[in-house]
């Protein structure tokens, strides 16, 4: 609790002292872009500034592995919504090298997922017709994560067919990024 009380007290000063007037803009993406990216904290700030962007330039969603895993699932939802109500004109699938989606082990997860909501609660998932193993495995290779999601995005009936939909992946040591599709 302590970290949210000192985000609020800066807050209040940050507010107070007007610090938000530099990051102005519409809720529009002035470069008509929506990305997909990982939430790994070594992009928080890297990612924008390594492809020159600014607040309002682009709609970032982020997630683990930056992974699209079910045509119909909430990450796909808010890039169809980009596309379709906030002028979205391409999509961007950013992954990056040194993944920790690529290095979850299922198993070892769910034994952690055990320990905390017991094994009952885990057990019960399996009676609705959930495979926690499926659902938590990661990507063999960014590389492959990336295609997968860039297909998902691609080939979903509702993405209209003109949509350029790019894969890239970034170096969070560098900040260098390399095409992986057109």
């Amino acid at each position: 609790m302590d970290t949210l009380n000192e985000v609020l007290k800066f807050n209040e000063q940050f507010v107070e002292n007007k610090e938000y007037v530099p990051y102005e803009t519409s809720g529009l993406p002035d470069k008509k872009v929506v990305i997909l990216s990982c939430m790994d904290t070594r992009l928080v700030e890297l990612l924008p500034r390594a492809m020159n962007l600014k607040n309002g330039d682009v709609k970032i969603v982020k997630n683990a592995g930056a992974v699209v895993s079910h045509p119909f699932d909430s990450i796909m939802r808010s890039l169809l919504i980009a596309v379709y109500e906030l002028q979205a004109e391409e999509v961007w699938v950013i992954g990056h090298h040194d993944c920790g989606n690529g290095k979850v082990k299922p198993d070892q997860l769910i034994h952690k997922m055990e320990e905390q909501v017991t094994e009952e609660v885990v057990a019960s998932l399996k009676h609705v017709g959930i495979d926690l193993h499926s659902w938590l495995e990661g990507f063999k290779t960014v590389y492959d994560g990336v295609s997968d999601s860039v297909a998902t995005i691609q080939n979903h009936p509702l993405l209209p067919k003109n949509t350029p939909v790019h894969g890239l992946v970034i170096d969070p040591a560098t900040g260098k990024l390399e095409r992986v599709t057109k």
